[in-house]
This record gives C-alpha cells, sequence and structure tokens, in this order.
C-alpha cells in the first residue's frame, strides 16, 4: 500500500500473537473487506452497493426537502438539541470517571476546546441534522505535523458523498495464515488495514479496481478522520443506513396519493354539459361537419388570461374541462343538452391523513403532533401518551449514538497531548458521559410525579421501619435505590455533616427537628463528670435519706 496521509495514534500494547480467530471482526459501520493481492487478487464484488449507497444518500436529501419529511426531521432534531441563550447544548459528565481533580479539569477544558474548534453552541443543530439526514458523518482532524503534541488545530467537515471507510485485508504468505485451533489447522482471518477514501469530486464507482488495488482518490489515516454513523446497517448489503430509510415508501406513497388528488379534482371539479346534436339523416362525412359548426356556433371562444390579465380568443385550444358534443340520429329525442356533476365527496381527507400518519410512525414521532391545532398540556404523567414517551427514549437512543463522535476527538485530543495514554482512554471511556440540555417536559413530568409517589409511601411505611421492615429493605423496594446509588448518597451526607451544610441526626430531635439541649454548663464543663469526694458523699447520705423519708409523710398526709 501506498503512504497514508495523516496521522496515526499506535497503541503500545499489541494483541498477543497467540489470539487468532478464522473469523473476522464484526463490521457494524457499513465498511468492506478488500484483499490486497496485487492485479491478479480477487476482491469483494460490491460494485452495486457502492453505486446505490451514494444514490441513497441523494434520496435522503431529497425527502429532507419534502415538507412533512421536514417537519418531522425539526421536530427530532428539535428534541434532540436544546438551544438556550446561557446554556450549552451538550456538557461533558465526569461524576462516574475514577480520576484525579486535575485529570477531570483538563479533561473538560479539551472537551470545551473541542466544541469551540465545531462552534457547537452555534452549529448544533445543522450537525445533528446532517448526520440524522445522511446516516454519517465525517471530520478531518487537522494537527501540526511539526508539532502533534499541540493536539487539534481545526476540524474540517467532510461531505459523506465523497468519503468512504475501507478495510483492505493483509496479504501475507500462505504459511503465515494458518494456526492451529481446536486441535485442527484452521486458516485464521488475516491482518487488515483501515483507512478512509477520499474522492474530492464525489464518486459513483466502486472504491477498488479489478485487480483489488484502491480506485483513484486520497487515501487517509483512521486516526485523522472521525467517523460517526448512525448505528444502523444493512445486514443483507452491509451499507449503512440513514434513519430516513425506513420513510422511503411512505414517503413516495404519500406523494403519489397527493398528486393523483390534485388531478381528480381538477378534472372532476366543474360541471360539464352533454349536448346530443341531432343530426337527422345526413351522412357521416356532413353530419361531422354539422357537429363542427355547431360546436364552434356555440362554444366559448372568448377566454381570460390570469396571468396577463387579458382577454384573448382561443378557440383553437381544447382543455380537459370543456363540454361534450355528440351526435344524434334521426328516431331519437332531438337536440338535447344535458348537465353531467362533478365530483362529489371533493373535501375528504382521510387518506392522505392515514399516509400521513404512516409517515411520521415510520419515522418515529408521535402521531398527535401532525395536527398543528393540537395544544401542549402540562398535566400527571398519567395523561402522557405512550407515543411521547417512546419518543422521548428514541430520542434518547440517537443523543448516545451522537455523542461517539464526541469521543472520538476527545480521544484524539487528550493523546496528542499527553494527557491520558491509549490504554488509559480504554479504560475511562466507558464512564465519560455527555449530557444533553434537556426540554422534553415529559419525561420530566414523568420523574417528578415518581419521586412524590416514592415519598408519599415512605411516609406511609416509616411508622414500621425497625418492626416490620428493615432500612435496607425501604431503600431498595420503596426508594428503588441501587446499591451504588445508596453507597454514593451515604458518602455525600457523611462529607454534608461534616462541612455543616445539614444537622447531625444524632444531634437532632426526630419530632421537631430542633437541636437537642447541649449537655455543658454555662462554664463549658460537661455534667456528670466532675469528680466527687467520698466524704463529702458519705456525710451527705443521712440527709438525704431524712428529706426523702419527710417528703414521702408529705405525700402521704
Amino acid at each position: 500500500m501506498a503512504r497514508l496521509f495523516g496521522f496515526s495514534i499506535e497503541d503500545t500494547e499489541k494483541t498477543p500473537a497467540g489470539v487468532v480467530s478464522p473469523i473476522p471482526p464484526n463490521r457494524q459501520d457499513g465498511s468492506e473487506y478488500y484483499v490486497s493481492s496485487g492485479f491478479y487478487g480477487s476482491y469483494v464484488d460490491i460494485e452495486g452497493v457502492y453505486k446505490t449507497e451514494n444514490d441513497l444518500l441523494r434520496r435522503y436529501r431529497q425527502m429532507s426537502l419534502y415538507p412533512e419529511c421536514d417537519s418531522a426531521i425539526e421536530d427530532i432534531v428539535n428534541e434532540a438539541i436544546v438551544s438556550d441563550t446561557h446554556d450549552s447544548p451538550i456538557e461533558i459528565e465526569l461524576s462516574n470517571l475514577n480520576a484525579s481533580d486535575g485529570i477531570k479539569k483538563k479533561i473538560r477544558e479539551e472537551f470545551k476546546y473541542v466544541c469551540e474548534l465545531l462552534d457547537f453552541d452555534k452549529k448544533a443543530h445543522e450537525i445533528f441534522r446532517n448526520w440524522y439526514i445522511d446516516g454519517r458523518l465525517y471530520y478531518n482532524k487537522v494537527i501540526d505535523q511539526k508539532d502533534p503534541h499541540a493536539g487539534i488545530q481545526e476540524l474540517r467537515y467532510i461531505d459523506a458523498s465523497r468519503m468512504k471507510y475501507i478495510r483492505q485485508i493483509k496479504k501475507g504468505k500462505p504459511g503465515d495464515q494458518i494456526q492451529r485451533l481446536a486441535s485442527q489447522d484452521v486458516q485464521a482471518f488475516p491482518g487488515i488495514e483501515e483507512y478512509f477514501m477520499y474522492t474530492p469530486q464525489g464518486s459513483t464507482t466502486p472504491y477498488t479496481t479489478a485487480g483489488g488495488n484502491p480506485a483513484k482518490g486520497i487515501k487517509l489515516t483512521r486516526d485523522s478522520i472521525t467517523y460517526c454513523t448512525s448505528g444502523l446497517v444493512d445486514r443483507n448489503k452491509g451499507t449503512t443506513l440513514s434513519w430516513l430509510h425506513k420513510a422511503i415508501k411512505p414517503l413516495n406513497q404519500l406523494m403519489m396519493i397527493e398528486d393523483s388528488l390534485v388531478i381528480y379534482r381538477l378534472s372532476r371539479a366543474p360541471e360539464r354539459r352533454i349536448f346530443y346534436i341531432d343530426v337527422g339523416n345526413l351522412p357521416k362525412v356532413k353530419a361531422e361537419q354539422y357537429l363542427k359548426e355547431v360546436m364552434s356556433r356555440y362554444r366559448n371562444k372568448l377566454v381570460y388570461d390570469a396571468s396577463t390579465g387579458e382577454v384573448r380568443d382561443d378557440r383553437k385550444y381544447m382543455s380537459m374541462m370543456e363540454d361534450f358534443w355528440l351526435p344524434r340520429r334521426e328516431g331519437g329525442r332531438g337536440t338535447e343538452i344535458t348537465t353531467l356533476p362533478g365530483g362529489q365527496n371533493l373535501g375528504e381527507l382521510t387518506d392522505i391523513e392515514y399516509f400521513q400518519k404512516k409517515l411520521y410512525r415510520a419515522l418515529g414521532i408521535p402521531e398527535s403532533r401532525i395536527a398543528a391545532e393540537g395544544g401542549f398540556n402540562l398535566g400527571r404523567s398519567s395523561e402522557i401518551l405512550r407515543d411521547e414517551l417512546k419518543f422521548a427514549k428514541f430520542v434518547g437512543r440517537l443523543r448516545k449514538r451522537f455523542a461517539h463522535m464526541f469521543n472520538d476527538m476527545l480521544k484524539t485530543q487528550l493523546i496528542l497531548k499527553n494527557i491520558v495514554t491509549p490504554e488509559d482512554w480504554n479504560k475511562m471511556v466507558d464512564h465519560i458521559q455527555y449530557d444533553f440540555l434537556y426540554d422534553n417536559q415529559f419525561a420530566e413530568l414523568k420523574e417528578t410525579e415518581m419521586i412524590q409517589g416514592r415519598l408519599g409511601n415512605l411516609a406511609q411505611i416509616e411508622p414500621y421501619i425497625g418492626k416490620y421492615y428493615s432500612t435496607e429493605f425501604v431503600r431498595k423496594r420503596v426508594l428503588r435505590q441501587t446499591d451504588q446509588e445508596i453507597e454514593e448518597i451515604d458518602m455525600q451526607i457523611e462529607d454534608e455533616i461534616q462541612k455543616g451544610i445539614i444537622p447531625n441526626p444524632a444531634e437532632t430531635d426526630p419530632i421537631t427537628g430542633e437541636p437537642l439541649p447541649s449537655n455543658t454548663t454555662q462554664e463549658g464543663e460537661v455534667l456528670g463528670d466532675q469528680p466527687v469526694d467520698e466524704d463529702e458523699d458519705e456525710a451527705a447520705g443521712p440527709i438525704v435519706d431524712a428529706q426523702y423519708q419527710k417528703d414521702t409523710k408529705i405525700a402521704e398526709i
């Protein structure tokens, strides 16, 4: 292979030599495997896939321009990306990351730097929309080759139609590919070379030639490109799909039914007249001539041109809304004029509404959002439609998938600036979360009511804690707290008690909530700890007994 353009991040820990398998790595990103064997080698024939892939991209983009489809896409994008005047659409969450405060601070700073390179605060809506429509997103990470430790200098967007992710199979010696697996000689899957093929003008041709060699284009390294897909892959063809793919058929059906409805209403809306002209015993030729004379005599000769405002003679033009002229032979009822009624029930839109709902269901949008007159009801969560909850979960999955883009960019930035190593990143990446600015009122109402219901159950069961229920049972079964949440909450409570944010329960009256009285005197000495003279105690004994007897007699009286 020729030298790839860009940079690569090498792992210090290589895969052990004994780890072999005849099964190729799972591909879930729409990439294909090619055999690199020179001119006489073989390659995977996927010509039709790549031809249709760019066709799919063009179809997706055409679909996004259709009003109904555009409205549905805007609903999804507006739910996923919430623009606020003061807050950023996305923040990094490192509460679950087991690292020092200094490392966390640097990670937050680098994430903010990456967002500034993307101009994400201003272009978040556009970026997410392009990713949703195309089903893939490419960014070129530009660095200073002379000073790579300076990190990413620029992030350049790449049109999806000009880029393709390719996995090229390395060809080695036949003896190198034979490994003993399960006491048998099995041919192991050879190594692969991953790279991107960039065609500046776009390409509709395969990305390999007949000999398995790469076609014309610029080969870029895997680490120099940020690659984020929708996660939807055609398992038959191995092509990455967009979220709009499911809506191709419903949208075509909606467009056809609308066009046919327009044609039908234009042709059937006006009333037409049928003229039965008595031609008597005239021959065929003369009967036709007589019919034309009558038509030209009574037909409207002057027409109004709405575009220019002129009235002109268009006798030579025939429209689809012309009247009918029919000859009638002798013996009939003579000349007659009847009226053909126009189309009936032209105001019904049931079929249009059906296909609109079908389109919205294909895109995962609640059908209640189709009607523009539908209001927004901030009632109880029990009044919320199930479709809205499903839609909220769908948007959450989209956000989770879209966040892979930030993971790749942040990984490159942290490794280039020597903040973390590739091995450290592999351990940290599962604990790095991204908090999108949330605006889904339905989920918020649902969560609020769940908390209220749990606290209500807690108030009812609290008198029985220690008698029939344990504290651990209540926290797990009533409050629905996990072991990790219980541990974190206990640590937070202990920390807040030490800082004086909340009072110590041992020093607080459980009924009134007021602090218990202190066991100290005005001088600061604790009562009960003063030394007692034994002689004084013995001397005071008879006096105390006499006083006790005196008090007893008074009580009896």
